[in-house]
Formats: structure tokens, sequence, C-alpha cells
């Protein structure tokens, strides 16, 4: 057997078993090492290794999550919340109702324009989860909202603004990742449009998410409305100043960001200003701090161990093996290469749980077999972004998944594997098989 297939599979079922996420990425390597003839020692050298390539990004979470405290602290959130609140009603509403039916839809497009948001006009990527999501937890009982509906918006939200806009995030994976990595192997990318190659994977998604609203998660789920009330119905003290300064601070993080390219320094700039204004008090800067860093901390780890994971799985070569071995099987046939490369794009990506990692990797070896099959540039650049992108939704090792669920487990009632990854495996990697099918048989 492949030693990535291998390894994949083990922290596949190991999670779905509802083992720690942690805990599958370190079998599951150890797993891909032995099978792939490494030794015990080198498989763990390999994956002592790769950790430190996770540093900066659990840094990063860090620093955000210290920020995301601090809004949370203004009162920002909360008062979104009980503006929220105050249209569905504490005791009397009728969920069922037409009026219910309106708030649940303005709480989904709420979630969904902030999710967007936040991966290109203010690049804090999932940090704004446990800021708006608790807050709004008692509302969506109220309304017998399905949270696995709202994990599906978020995810959607985190993942096709950066596969398909070339801002922010999307600047990132677009241009400095994906077209960078297929013009080092060979492709002219100058007068390439990216948005015209990701269109068609993008619409895939959207798909995705039609399907998730309006068909398999349109009906009623309770909810144990007491477990809510017991962890985040907390008296938020909050007024015209501290809200000002909320939105001066989010500015402000946003344009460091974008002017040093350093989400660490943004996220610091914003919780110095929160300090500065008095919206955050000197004396509780150390505990609102410690406390942001461990509310992402979880997330942090796992990043690191994916990137562990990841370099036992290079350290095997079988990466090589695997695309080498579907090539042999399709021989001249385009459409089941497509389909191949597609498909192994995702088992790779679900594996290490990053698309952005996941394109240096496949890009070496897409880009050579594509061209000799005849692929048109801006259907490769399609078909490797897609395949990057495949596996982004639906890994237990993604933070487009652990993002919606650090949110909205808050209070115990959402499993991160059967509410968050099983649902936005069906509705997203499934469409995206179809339409990065297309988007490279097409172009």
């Amino acid at each position: 057997m492949n030693a990535v297939v291998a390894a994949v599979v083990v922290m596949l079922v190991l999670s779905l078993l509802r083992i720690h996420v942690v805990v599958a990425l370190i079998l599951g390597a150890l797993t891909g090492g032995l099978v792939g003839g490494m030794s015990l020692e080198a498989t763990i050298e390999a994956f002592n290794s790769g950790l430190g390539g996770g540093a900066t990004v659990a840094l990063s979470y860090a620093t955000l999550g210290a920020f995301a405290v601090a809004i949370g602290k203004s009162g920002l959130a909360h008062a979104l919340a009980d503006r929220a609140l105050a249209m569905v009603g504490r005791q009397d509403s009728d969920a069922a109702g037409a009026a219910g039916k309106g708030v649940r839809f303005l709480i989904i497009g709420l979630l969904l324009a902030v999710a967007m948001s936040s991966q290109n006009i203010l690049p804090i990527h999932i940090a704004f989860v446990p800021l708006i999501v608790p807050p709004l937890l008692y509302v969506m009982a109220k309304l017998n909202l399905d949270r696995r509906l709202v994990a599906c918006v978020l995810t959607f939200g985190l993942i096709t603004p950066y596969m398909f806009l070339p801002v922010g995030f999307g600047g990132i994976y677009l241009n400095e990742i994906l077209l960078a990595n297929v013009s080092d192997n060979g492709i002219v990318t100058e007068d390439l449009h990216v948005m015209s190659a990701m269109a068609l994977p993008a619409l895939g998604m959207l798909v995705g998410l039609l399907v998730a609203v309006f068909f398999s998660y349109r009906g009623d789920r309770t909810y144990d409305l007491s477990k809510i009330q017991r962890t985040e119905r907390v008296d938020t003290h909050y007024n015209s100043w501290t809200l000002f300064m909320a939105l001066v601070a989010i500015a402000a993080a946003f344009v460091v960001q974008l002017w040093l390219g350093s989400m660490i320094l943004g996220a610091l700039t914003g919780f110095v200003l929160f300090n500065l204004s008095g919206v955050v008090r000197w004396k509780e800067s150390d505990d609102l701090f410690t406390e942001g860093m461990k509310m992402l901390a979880m997330i942090g780890f796992i990043m690191i161990a994916a990137n562990g994971f990841a370099e036992v799985m290079r350290e095997t070569g079988q990466i090589a093996t695997l695309v080498q071995g579907s090539v042999e099987a399709i021989g001249d046939n385009k459409a089941l290469a497509a389909f191949l490369m597609l498909v192994v794009g995702l088992l790779i990506t679900m594996g290490i749980g990053s698309s952005f990692s996941t394109i240096p990797i496949i890009a070496a070896l897409y880009v050579p077999l594509a061209l000799e099959l005849g692929f048109s540039p801006l259907a490769i650049v399609a078909l490797v972004g897609t395949a990057g992108a495949l596996g982004d939704a639906g890994s237990p090792a993604s933070d487009s998944t652990l993002g919606p669920t650090a949110g909205l487990n808050v209070d115990g009632q959402h499993n991160h594997i059967w509410d968050t990854v099983v649902p936005t495996f069906l509705h997203y990697n499934l469409p995206l098989l179809v339409f990065g099918w297309l988007a490279a048989m097409v172009l």
C-alpha cells in the first residue's frame, strides 16, 4: 500500500472514531513512515523537523485569539447578538413563524458576510468565529437552527474567497502560491486570469452552499438552552465608545496587516489600541492575552502536528509514487487524468489539512503531466488550484473546519467530525470534484 494512502486512511479512521485529531495525525504519520520503509527513528525525526513549519501559523493564531478576546471585551459581538435577540424575542418568539425564518436568514447572511470578509477585507481568518458565533448560539437555539448548516456557511466563507478572489488570503493562495508554483514548473502565467481559471470551482462551492441551506439542513434541530445559558449568556457591558474603538482597532489591524504583511503585528496593533483606549484595562491585559491564546491554542497545535505529518509524507517519497501510479493507470485519457489528479489532491490535502501547503507538493508533479496530456495553461491552473483546495473542507485537521467547531461547540453540543467535517466534506468536496473536472476539460 502507498504510504500516503495508509497514513491518511489511519488519520481519518481514528478521527471518525473520535480520537483527538492531534493523536490521529501523529499515529497516521508514524503509520505512513513505517509503511514507506522508514525506520521508527527516521519517522520521528522527520515528524519533529516538520513541526517548526507550523510555528508561525500557531503564533499567528495565538495573537489573533488575543485580539479576538479584546474585541469581545468591547462588546461588539454581543451588540450584534443582542440586536438579533431583540428581533427574535427572548421568551415568546414563534421560531416557526415568518419573523423567526427571517431572523434565521439574517443570522446566516451575517455569518456568511463576516466569514468572507475575514479572508479578503479583514484577513483575520478564523479568529472572528469565537467572537461572533458563541453569543449567537442562544438565538440559534431559540430558532432551532441546525448548527451543521452554520458550519457549512462558515466553511464556505472561509474557503471560497481565497480560492477565487486574489486579495487578502486569496492574494497569497492564487498569486504567491498557485501561479508562482505553476510558473516555476514551466507555465507562462503573465497573461493568465486566475479568476477565470477558478470561476467554475468557486461555482461548485456555491452549489454546495445552496444545497446545504435549502435542502440538507433546512429543518429544525433542538438544542439544550440551559447548557448555552450556563456557558454563553454572560453580561457584557458596552457603550458607544467601546464599540467605536472596536471598529478603530479592527481598521488599524487591517491597515498594518496590508502594510507589513504580518497578521501577528496587525493583531498586536489592535490589541495595544484596546489597551491605550481603556477598553481593556492595563491590569486585565495580561489575563486577556493569555485567555485569547488559550482560545485558539488547540488549533495551533493541530496545525503544528499537521506540518509534522506533511514532512513525514514528503520524506517517504511516495507522494510522487502515488501520482505516477495514477498516471500509469490512465494512459492518454485526459478526462480520467483530470479526475484522478483531483482525487489525489483531495487525499493529500485532507491529510495535510492545508491547501496552502498542498500546492507546492503537487504542482511539480501535475504541471509536467498536464502539459504532456495537452491541457491548456488555464486548465492547468484550474486543475492545480482545485486539487489544492479540495480537502480543505472536510479535513479534520483543517482550520476551515476547526474554526467553526471552536465557536459552535463551546457548550458541548456540536461534534467536530459528525457535525462539521462530514457535512462540509459532502457539500463542498463532491461539487468541487465535479466543477474542477469541468474547468479542466473546458478551459
